[in-house]
């Protein structure tokens, strides 16, 4: 782990309709440098209230791995690039990483 929070490792979530679409947004997202690694997990199933109705569907999750200091930059990207009307966009900071993983990470995005 690093002590300087600026280079804190996050990792940003959010969900899309389609493989497609998150592999679209995984490519952008490393050819920007707003994130060094970009996992998609299909077979989702999400339930959720959308403007007074119960929704399900069918998604994709795709998590991203940058630090702290991308945030901003990641999070508009992601809301302005996104199909969804309110797409999902949280961080997590790892409690524990591997030191070495954490300066690739840290390298990929500067």
């Amino acid at each position: 782990m690093t002590p300087d929070k600026s280079t804190e490792l996050l990792i940003v979530i959010t969900t899309f309709k389609s493989i497609e679409d998150a592999k679209k947004m995984a490519h952008q997202l490393i050819e920007g440098r707003l994130a060094a690694c970009v996992q998609i997990q299909g077979g989702m199933h999400s339930v959720y209230r959308w403007e007074g109705k119960v929704c399900e569907e069918n998604e994709v999750l795709l998590s991203a791995k940058t630090t702290a200091d991308k945030w901003i930059d990641i999070s508009n990207f992601i809301k302005s690039h996104h199909s969804y009307d309110l797409p999902e966009v949280m961080a997590y900071v790892p409690a524990k990483y591997e030191a070495l993983y954490g300066k690739w990470v840290q390298a990929e995005v500067k």
